[in-house]
């Protein structure tokens, strides 16, 4: 947690009022989201008992188990499913675009898809029921359908996105809400979805204070899922399932199952209903400048693992080898670090947090030589010397690079730092971005009274050296791994 996040967490408890943490909104939200709101049933691992989806918020569709404790009807619920979201997938992917020139000439696709759950457990959800049912045979005594290994491998890819920080392919609606917005409770609080709604978006005529009491009371506000609440297990969910398996007739089952689904369906909506609320009130905030960048990059993966799945459909690997691990824990770094860097460079309430730590700071031009050239090994070269004056604390040291977000994150390198009485004064050599002329282009040199900001963080990193090949990998990292090829023991687990 940093400091203006705490600070803003505080003001929000003394004040009872949602204080805003980012002027934009670092997230892309799709024009037809896929929701899903998810139930398991308590005290076995990912036994999905229901789920609301849609792109509809009037229409959900409605996904109930026939016997959540029986395992081939779980993988009837993944069928069920999966007509639901392949579709979606399939209908994106036939929409492409070209892009790029010449050899870098490719395609993607016009739009991804994008599902939201309520909160991080749904992501949970969706990656363990991916692995559920990725691994099965369509071939053989045991065999699925073939919809159902498909579901499971684009269930593991949306899991395996969401852990990166820049992905917009499937969120959790709490963290996207605590990511613009902090509200005077306790993280494990905001994990609970109309808790969170109820101090962002009160009822109409009622305080926040109120709201919140009425947000907790699971009668009224019933769990975002994917658990349920124990009372409501106890007293309505465990007659139904007895009386569910001992019905001994098809209309007799039918009849409990339409009840069974009613009384879920109710449990549901509540939280159905605020996962909409949640992406209306997030679409209200203006969304910040890299963000369409970072969707492009979204919508080329998304192409990419398209067609891997329609030309290999393999799925995953159960456990990772030592290469693919490494590559993933980089990607991971890079990734989160360069998303950093786009959010300070965005937006100024997130520049101000690196500003308290020392990472950056903001002043005024004071000084500046435009022309000034420096020998270089064929010709000088132009590298004009700025001066700021400021008033932050300058925690950075001599010859270390900073960007000026304000300039697409133009390079300097500080020449000096001077301490004097009314602050600091840094001089900056400019790198880059002025142009290929002998003088600077218009707009590229800070002005004489210009207020600028330069801070140490980067979206841009020296390339490492390249990963070895699969048979290269070295004995320390277990040799070259074997090829991975599914077997029926795969999914043979207590989870499954």
């Amino acid at each position: 947690m940093t400091v203006l996040t705490s600070l803003a967490r505080a003001l929000a408890a003394d004040s009872m009022t949602p204080q805003q943490l980012t002027v934009f909104r670092h997230q892309h939200i799709s024009h037809q989201p896929i929701v899903v709101v998810p139930l398991t049933l308590a005290g076995e691992t990912n036994a999905p008992l229901a789920a609301l989806i849609g792109s509809d918020r009037d229409r959900p569709n409605v996904i109930v188990t026939r016997q959540p404790r029986e395992r081939a009807e779980r993988l009837n619920f993944a069928g069920k499913l999966a007509s639901e979201v392949l579709f979606p997938i399939e209908m994106a992917a036939k929409r492409t675009q070209p892009f790029g020139r010449g050899q870098d000439s490719r395609v993607r696709v016009v739009d991804a898809p994008q599902i939201w759950v309520p909160n991080p457990a749904g992501i949970e959800f969706i990656s363990t029921l991916g692995r559920m049912t990725r691994l099965r045979q369509i071939e053989g005594p045991w065999a699925v359908p073939a919809t159902v290994r498909r579901l499971g491998i684009w269930l593991t890819w949306f899991a395996e996105q969401a852990e990166f920080a820049d992905s917009g392919a499937l969120i959790a609606a709490t963290r996207a809400l605590s990511a613009v917005w902090a509200t005077g409770q306790s993280d494990l609080e905001d994990g609970n979805l109309a808790a969170l709604m109820a101090w962002l978006a009160p009822p109409s005529g009622m305080d926040v204070a109120s709201a919140v009491a009425r947000a907790e009371n699971p009668e009224l506000c019933p769990p975002a899922g994917p658990s349920t609440d124990p009372v409501f297990d106890r007293l309505f969910l465990e007659p139904v399932l007895r009386d569910l398996a001992a019905a001994r007739t098809p209309v007799a089952h039918k009849a409990v199952h339409r009840r069974l689904t009613t009384m879920l369906e109710e449990q549901m909506l509540p939280t159905w209903q605020h996962v909409w609320a949640a992406i209306d009130l997030l679409r209200q905030v203006p969304e910040a400048g890299r963000v369409a960048r970072r969707w492009e990059q979204q919508r080329d993966r998304f192409t990419s693992f398209h067609q891997y799945v329609t030309t290999d459909g393999r799925p995953q690997a159960k456990r990772d080898n030592a290469s693919r691990s490494g590559r993933r824990l980089a990607e991971l770094e890079q990734r989160m670090a360069a998303f950093e860097a786009q959010r300070a460079f965005d937006d100024p309430l997130v520049l101000a947090d690196y500003r308290l730590t020392g990472e950056a700071f903001a002043g005024r031009v004071v000084d500046v030589d435009a022309t000034r050239r420096v020998p270089g090994q064929r010709r000088s070269l132009l590298r004009p010397r700025v001066t700021v004056a400021t008033s932050d604390p300058v925690r950075l040291d001599v010859g270390q690079n900073v960007y000026d977000p304000s300039r697409n994150g133009q390079q300097a390198i500080i020449e000096s730092v001077i301490d004097t009485e009314q602050g600091w004064q840094v001089e900056l050599e400019l790198q880059n971005q002025m142009g290929s002329g002998q003088t600077a282009k218009p707009g590229s040199v800070p002005a004489l009274g210009d207020d600028v900001t330069y801070t140490s963080v980067t979206e841009t990193f020296v390339r490492r050296r390249a990963w070895p090949a699969r048979e290269d990998i070295p004995w320390t990292h277990g040799g070259p791994p074997p090829e991975y090829k599914p077997v029926a023991e795969d999914a043979a687990e207590d989870w499954s």
